[in-house]
């Protein structure tokens, strides 16, 4: 493996503590040793994040698309009415 895949897959154990405290321990001392390091840490960290919150857009995407088939198409309206009924008072 290259240097720089075995550098991602390094801060990727750290970032998701993957990695076993000791080695946890040594990154961190290589980050303050090495500081384009830590900012590298820091940009993957960034770019996790912005893949949850694309995911998390495209579930919820996938979800209203759902919903609205299910409540909205005529020819879903007893499973509609089921539903609702669910969350009526009696």
């Amino acid at each position: 493996m290259r240097t720089s895949l075995n550098e991602i897959r390094e801060i990727e154990e750290y970032l998701l503590k993957y990695s076993a405290p000791e080695s946890r321990l040594v990154f961190e001392a290589q980050m303050v040793l090495q500081p384009e390091l830590g900012q590298k840490a820091i940009e993957q960290k960034q770019i996790y994040n912005l893949l949850r919150k694309y995911s998390r857009k495209q579930l919820k995407t996938e979800i209203e698309a759902v919903h609205e088939k299910l409540f909205t198409t005529p020819e879903n309206k007893s499973f509609r009415h089921k539903i609702l009924s669910l969350f009526t008072k009696s």
